[in-house]
């Protein structure tokens, strides 16, 4: 079967060249899950939550019973109140369930038990729960439960009722079986949820997730996972193209922003062969192809910049950030306590070097350069930004090509 770079939705690699996740299951298998530890897979978008979580529930499974399931394949309505909630929990459960091997070990008798409740019309979260562990005390296999896009669900009452009592049982499963482990994914750090159950003055934040383990597992591409990937695609396609090179020029540009490696791979592998200026797919493999397809990109209209913007907007505090570190060269100390820097950190626009905040690569850098820019140029009033007025008379200092320069800014990686 054919396969080709994939920048939306989940990889699978009998369809698309990926990196090989094999190091990274295997430590968060070794490291979290075998210690019995609830933690947080959080991460901006496109950062290949969903793909690891998949290679995780696949290699977790000779070992331990996994209950994988993704809170998007839950509608809204879903989460409107607690009855409602734990009778589509229980059918998510028994749609796994009809897959035999993947409940196999949970005693048939303890699971149509917990089916029943989901005609009660009283049915609670409790007794969901109390369900649940007695499924967990009998099972021949501790259960590991993996909920992807946790987002979906992040501003209704009933989800945080449904983490209090994961950590209830959390806390107490010396004495009631719970969960061995519990893992969530989402861009949000639950532990820090911003809640919506108010009005927009009174925004909380929620702790009832702070038994969490701080997942440290870098998801970003490495420029080794990077030539692994490129030595798969170059057996398939003979271009000769340098790989070590190449590699480490994704690298440059992306610092492995998983959705944009492949991005870029993508409109070499696809777009470029078809201009005029590029005589087959091996003359694209080069610095100027990458170069053009990144030019490419920064033109393009993606999920991930679309979110970027949004954020921008909703937070005009780390937009202001942003501002002054590509304007003004401002240092800003990396503090994660400081919500700005934070919420920067978590969406995967910012990271620390050298114990300051700097933008996460050169894309992110000049998309955000060329956004305050084209700002500054629509605004119609007399107070628009200094900061802007002053970049746009010094843009040829700054962009060449269509790129930051980077040794000409302040905040080269």
């Amino acid at each position: 079967m054919k396969r080709r770079f994939n920048v939306t939705g989940s990889c699978n690699p009998q369809w698309h060249y990926m990196v090989r996740l094999d190091d990274r299951v295997k430590k968060i298998k070794e490291e979290y899950v075998d210690y019995g530890s609830y933690f947080v897979i959080n991460r901006g978008r496109q950062y290949g939550k969903t793909t690891t979580l998949r290679a995780l529930a696949k290699y977790l499974r000779d070992d331990y019973i996994v209950l994988a399931m993704d809170f998007q394949m839950m509608s809204t309505a879903n989460f409107a109140d607690e009855q409602t909630f734990v009778r589509a929990f229980i059918r998510y459960i028994e749609d796994l369930a009809s897959d035999q091997k993947m409940t196999a070990g949970i005693r048939d008798e303890d699971l149509q038990a917990l089916i029943a409740m989901r005609q009660e019309e009283q049915t609670t979260m409790d007794d969901m729960f109390r369900a649940l562990s007695r499924i967990i005390r009998t099972s021949d296999k501790k259960i590991v439960l993996m909920i992807d896009e946790v987002d979906s669900a992040s501003n209704n009452q009933v989800f945080i009722d449904f983490l209090a009592q994961l950590r209830g049982y959390y806390l107490r499963r010396e004495d009631t079986p719970a969960f061995h482990s519990v893992i969530l994914a989402g861009v949000y750090d639950i532990k820090n949820l911003k809640l919506k159950l108010r009005s927009e003055s009174e925004h909380q934040y929620n702790s009832s997730w702070n038994i969490a383990a701080n997942f440290k597992v870098n998801m970003s591409f490495s420029i080794s996972q990077i030539v692994d990937m490129l030595e798969e695609y170059e057996t398939d396609h003979d271009t000769g193209m340098n790989i070590q090179e190449i590699a480490g020029e994704l690298y440059q540009y992306t610092a492995g922003y998983p959705v944009l490696v492949s991005s870029i791979c993508k409109c070499i592998d696809e777009d470029l062969p078809e201009e005029s200026t590029y005589e087959d797919v091996a003359s694209a493999w080069t610095s100027r192809g990458i170069e053009e397809a990144v030019r490419r990109i920064l033109f393009e209209r993606t999920p991930l910049f679309e979110s970027m913007i949004r954020h921008l907007d909703d937070y005009p505090e780390m937009k202001q950030m942003f501002q002054e570190i590509l304007f003004q060269g401002k240092a800003f100390s990396f503090n994660l306590d400081t919500k700005e820097i934070s919420l920067a950190a978590m969406f995967g626009y910012a990271v620390s070097r050298n114990g300051k905040v700097q933008v996460a690569n050169r894309i992110f850098e000049t998309r955000l350069y060329n956004y305050f820019l084209s700002e500054n140029e629509l605004a119609r009033s007399d107070s628009a930004n200094l900061m802007g007025d002053a970049a746009v008379r010094d843009r040829s200092h700054f962009i060449h090509d269509g790129m930051l320069d980077m040794d000409a800014s302040s905040c080269s990686i």
